[in-house]
């Protein structure tokens, strides 16, 4: 991923110092196993041990190992060729019963788990924000919108407590695709264990914090990577959804709520006035990347028999990229849900822009309450509701006039078809049953 879209802490997790550290990290541990066992000499996996942490994996090193592998078009074995120079004779026992899949799928677990760790860091941040906003904004009310028409009177704080509700679903995903991807395996080359006891697998996988993959192939099986990009793709289409929210809100004609605007910001080269929703539209731009690293993962899932190597190469970009585009718009939206400006009273505005009209289902369900059948009903109260749209009248006006209303239903009952209040009675409710009682 291009740099202007990595932050630090997840971008140290993507570096080619991280990725070797992580495979020098599961050959020291699989040389320490072997030595607890007594497959190999105590003495050698202990210069082992001692010689890798005096070295640890730096830019020298790495540049040692690209070097090599021009020569030998195999990365892993440019690898173990450059911890061999760096620990000397002992290193005959460095990759010791293993195939190259041991070590690159059992590091991968490592940086997954904490690239999974890492986002759900960021992902409770968000939640609090939304929660926090959802609170705040509990009782400022405005008009809801379907299709982008004026529908029935809700409040910010149930549209912010909607998305709350989502990106908390989105921890419980996230939460399961990091169990799933924190696996590793160390079984030879097609999982038969031929040259090792499965016992070591199981000692060096829980000494590196990893569950042990009941079985495998040469590999861990793709269909874990496929869960954990999937739920990436979900949760990001979740943040496009937050900042498409806010981009909708943001236009001139609505103007309900903008994102922050800093000092000295500018909008547009030619139009000075302009306060463009620029980071929301990056939040939805960057979204379809990661949703486009799907069809990827899963098509990585069937490969030839135990193991091809077609996988490989896709999961150098999409694993990374997706790791790290995801963390960076968890940031830029909690940035934005925690910064968003609100004006309530420009929602009040544009909640009686149509002159009550947004309770013509309120009235036709009145009506039917005081024997008119719903087809009458509706016959009744759509003519009115369409003259509003049409002649720019008052709707409690019309409904006040009309002879076919007035035998039915009281001046006074009339006017509490009109109350905010019974519209939206059961908005502490719904606050209750998301965030429990203490919120109500």
């Amino acid at each position: 991923m291009i740099e202007r879209y990595t932050l630090p802490e997840m971008g140290a997790i993507w570096t080619d110092v991280a990725r070797f550290q992580a495979w020098l990290d599961v050959e020291v541990a699989v040389c320490d196993v072997h030595a607890e066992m007594g497959t190999i000499p105590a003495a050698d996996a202990a210069v082992i041990r001692e010689r890798t942490a005096a070295a640890p994996v730096d830019d020298a090193f790495v540049a040692r190992v690209l070097e090599i592998e021009r020569v030998t078009r195999h990365d892993v074995i440019a690898f173990t060729t450059a911890v061999a120079e760096r620990v000397g004779e002992p290193s005959r026992f460095v990759h010791y019963g293993l195939t190259s899949s041991d070590v690159v799928d059992t590091a991968n677990g490592l940086l997954l788990k904490a690239s999974g760790e890492q986002l759900l860091s960021r992902c409770r941040d968000l939640s609090a924000a939304l929660r926090r906003r959802a609170i705040e904004h509990k009782n400022t009310v405005m008009i809801g919108r379907t299709h982008g028409v004026h529908a029935e009177p809700t409040t910010f704080g149930l549209v912010l407590l909607v998305s709350y509700a989502e990106i908390e679903r989105a921890i419980s995903r996230l939460e399961s695709a990091v169990a799933a991807v924190s696996t590793g395996k160390i079984s030879g080359a097609v999982g038969t264990f031929a040259h090792l006891d499965p016992e070591v697998e199981e000692r060096v996988c829980e000494r590196l914090g990893l569950t042990a993959a009941p079985v495998s192939t040469q590999v861990v099986q793709r269909d874990r990577y496929a869960e954990f990009v999937s739920a990436l793709a979900i949760l990001c289409s979740s943040l496009e959804k937050i900042a498409l929210e806010v981009r909708h809100l943001q236009r001139t004609e609505v103007r309900e709520a903008q994102e922050p605007f800093g000092k000295g910001q500018k909008g547009s080269s030619a139009m000075p006035h302009k306060r463009n929703p620029v980071v929301c539209e990056q939040i939805c731009g960057l979204a379809r990347v990661v949703r486009g690293n799907v069809v990827p993962a899963i098509e990585n899932n069937a490969l030839w028999h135990e193991r091809d190597i077609s996988h490989s190469s896709v999961e150098r970009v999409i694993l990374p990229d997706s790791c790290i585009l995801t963390d960076y718009l968890l940031a830029k939206t909690t940035w934005l849900v925690e910064g968003l400006v609100v004006f309530p009273e420009r929602m009040a505005e544009n909640l009686n822009a149509l002159r009550g009209v947004i309770f013509s289902g309120q009235m036709l369900l009145e009506l039917t309450r005081k024997g008119v059948s719903r087809e009458d009903a509706y016959a009744m109260v759509q003519p009115l509701a369409m003259r509003v749209w049409d002649e720019d009248r008052d709707f409690r006006g019309l409904v006040l006039e009309d002879p076919a209303i007035a035998a039915h239903m009281s001046n006074e009952e009339v006017e509490r078809v009109f109350d905010l209040g019974t519209q939206l009675r059961n908005v502490d409710r719904i606050f209750e049953r998301v965030l429990g009682p203490a919120t109500a």
